[in-house]
């Protein structure tokens, strides 16, 4: 086979990619044991006084193109990782990892094969579906003073919404274990992450030691899609706004994500008055 120089070494080939993934693993480990970060590791189901946020979801998207086998296995695969994310505890000084709570996915902890984003492209993968879990932890920490160190975005154009589009309704990835997704307490208090599923949806709580003086809110502005060459793009600008309780003022908006995500479903969904 000759090479092509003008590809990156993962994109040659299915095991030039799979060699590659497995170096970022192993560096990732590396990264890990020299580095100086305490990781949140302790559980209690006794839940914590203040709900700081909730958020709900649907498990299993239905519509044209979404295969509905991958998304049953979707289900499975985030009721297995809330079972280890339910009650953590992060303490005052301590980082979440997603992957470090939650583990590694393998078919022998009985994972199953659902969605997952490889080169850009849609395809079956072991464990697929857990970004729509980390989206949901995702939001309930931008309604927190907890700090984001590391997040990575994704296409927020999986599918067309259900109901009342949320920004960041499917744009935070997350895959073993390199692309981690992670939050540290800087705050002096206690917080604590609560998820679980029932038979169609996926529910998440924050909850806190003591009441915040703050409420977080998320302002989507310029939502559009846009055409270019063949392909159509969601474009907005997703801020995030500081409210102080007492006095219901905004004391700080932020820019979030300048948001630039390829829609990977069938344009001819897409409402036309919401092309430009």
């Amino acid at each position: 086979m000759l090479w092509n120089k003008s590809k990156n070494f993962c994109d040659i080939s299915p095991t030039t990619y799979a060699i590659s993934q497995q170096k970022e693993i192993i560096k990732r480990h590396l990264q890990d044991f020299l580095g100086k970060d305490r990781y949140a590791a302790s559980h209690t189901q006794e839940k914590l006084p203040v709900i700081v946020a909730s958020h709900d979801s649907r498990l299993l998207k239905r519509g044209p193109g979404i295969d509905p086998v991958l998304q049953e296995n979707k289900a499975v695969n985030i009721r297995l990782a809330c079972k280890e994310l339910n009650g953590l505890i992060i303490h005052p000084g301590e980082t979440f990892s997603f992957w470090k709570t939650v583990g590694k996915t393998s078919r022998s902890r009985g994972y199953m094969d659902g969605r997952v984003i490889v080169a850009g492209q849609l395809q079956p993968g072991i464990g697929g579906g857990l970004c729509n879990l980390s989206n949901t932890i995702h939001l309930l920490i931008l309604e927190s003073p907890l700090t984001v160190t590391e997040f990575h975005h994704h296409s927020d154009a999986l599918a067309p919404d259900e109901g009342p589009r949320v920004p960041f309704s499917t744009g935070t990835s997350v895959s073993y274990n390199n692309i981690d997704y992670r939050v540290r307490n800087d705050t002096d208090q206690d917080f604590q992450l609560l998820l679980w599923c029932d038979e169609d949806r996926l529910y998440g709580e924050l909850r806190s030691e003591k009441e915040i003086p703050w409420a977080y809110r998320l302002v989507e502005e310029g939502h559009h899609f846009h055409q270019e060459g063949e392909k159509y793009y969601r474009i907005s600008k997703i801020y995030r706004e500081t409210i102080e309780k007492d006095t219901q003022k905004v004391i700080e908006k932020k820019l979030l994500l300048d948001n630039h995500s390829e829609v990977m479903y069938d344009p001819a969904l897409i409402p036309k008055e919401l092309i430009r």
